[in-house]
């Protein structure tokens, strides 16, 4: 709107901008109801604390039972 000759904080804009005025509304009841449901999603899962089903980094992993650091030229193949 501001490229198009509008000021800013007009309370009420002619009618040839209500199109946009419609799609930033939207825009703004999306964004809204998103940053609800975060934190709706946050609070339950502070309250609930879940038992974690399944851990990407299960300590039986391929990585868990190498040494660390790896020596140099230690493998003649790849530990696959």
């Amino acid at each position: 709107l501001g490229l198009a000759g509008m000021p800013r904080r007009y309370s009420d804009y002619p009618d040839n901008f209500m199109s946009w005025n419609i799609i930033s509304s939207f825009g703004s009841y999306i964004s809204l109801f998103s940053m609800i449901l975060i934190i709706i999603i946050i609070w339950e899962s502070m309250i609930n604390q879940r038992m974690i089903l399944f851990s990407l980094n299960m300590p039986s992993s391929i990585e868990w039972y190498q040494n660390l650091p790896p020596s140099e030229h230690s493998y003649n193949e790849l530990p696959i």
